[in-house]
């Protein structure tokens, strides 16, 4: 009995061995592909955000009062306002400007 352990002593050493190379490759492995998925995905987020920054100025050009003066003028056809065209209605008083 004892004969045969010393004979599976070297088998068990080269398999244990072997078992460790292996975790060290794949725990390498792993890491290097984490690496590279925390890469994507940063690149995700910065392309994200520049493009919300763009469509933040995107939407402060389209609703600033001149980019609309302007729509409204060629577009719809509307003038600006004059002296006397503008009424305000609060409750129970009427107000034209003057």
């Amino acid at each position: 009995m004892k004969n045969r352990l010393n004979e599976l002593k070297p088998i068990i050493s080269v398999f244990f061995i072997i078992c460790t190379l292996f975790f060290l490759v794949f725990s390498k492995m792993e890491a290097r592909r984490m690496g590279y998925s925390v890469l994507k995905q940063s690149r995700e987020l910065r392309r994200l955000q520049d493009n919300y920054r763009l469509k933040i100025i995107e939407y402060a050009k389209l609703t600033s009062p001149e980019h609309l003066r302007r729509i409204a003028v060629s577009k719809f056809t509307l003038s600006e306002a004059e002296v006397g065209q503008i009424i305000h209605m609060s409750g129970k008083q009427i107000a034209v400007k003057q």
